[in-house]
């Protein structure tokens, strides 16, 4: 009974805060840093870290719960977007949306398979190397659907020229791309950076965790 309290409460927390690292990152990423990054970029990997904890700790079924809130209030936010209104049009589109959401529930579901598939490994293993596979999925779907020309057709209304116009790389190497995939490959490096870094936060809270539950 007693276990079950602790892993209830574990599960609790973490729901917490993958909802207020979600909610952040929706808020962030209205503010831009740069040409090609916002904000949320350096908040969302958060959430990559919160299911590599839970998943750990408390195993997949219990991430997945995690994941599914997590969701739950992104679709909420994405909601609450479209309702604004900003200089071009609503805040969130419904690419945007639809993006967002495919994005976050299929990267954090992989990232939870791929994690469990290492577990075995060495301990910064799993982690990183799920966080890499769930960080290239969320990247490509999330900027693909929302602003490549291929999938104009889920929202013909919504003008993404601008995200689709030919630049240097990044403005800096000497090949030409659609400016969404500077912005991609910009928010992919800042996500694998992060992911190496919170390998740290990720073994002192396991280890402080199984401590207390010792």
């Amino acid at each position: 009974m007693e276990q079950r309290l602790v892993h209830s409460k574990t599960t609790f927390i973490a729901i917490v805060m993958m909802a207020s690292v979600v909610m952040l990152s929706n808020v962030l990423v209205q503010f831009y840093l740069g040409a090609f990054l916002t904000y949320g970029a350096f908040t969302y990997p958060i959430a990559f870290l919160i299911n590599d904890v839970v998943n750990k700790l408390e195993g997949p079924k219990r991430a997945r719960q995690v994941i599914l809130w997590g969701f739950v209030v992104g679709v909420f936010c994405s909601f609450v977007g479209s309702q604004i209104e900003g200089d071009f049009g609503p805040l969130v589109t419904l690419r945007i949306a639809l993006g967002s959401g495919l994005a976050f529930l299929i990267a954090h579901v992989s990232d939870t398979y791929v994690f469990h598939f290492f577990r075995k490994l060495r301990w910064w293993v799993p982690p990183l190397v799920s966080s890499t596979i769930g960080s290239a999925l969320d990247t490509f779907i999330f900027f693909s659907i929302a602003f490549s020309a291929t999938f104009i057709f889920i929202e013909p209304q919504n003008d993404v020229a601008w995200a689709n116009e030919a630049s240097a790389l990044l403005n800096f190497f000497p090949i030409d791309a659609p400016f969404w995939i500077s912005m991609a490959v910009a928010d992919f490096m800042v996500k694998i950076v992060l992911a190496a870094l919170f390998l740290f936060p990720f073994r002192r809270i396991v280890l402080s965790a199984r401590q207390i539950n010792v």
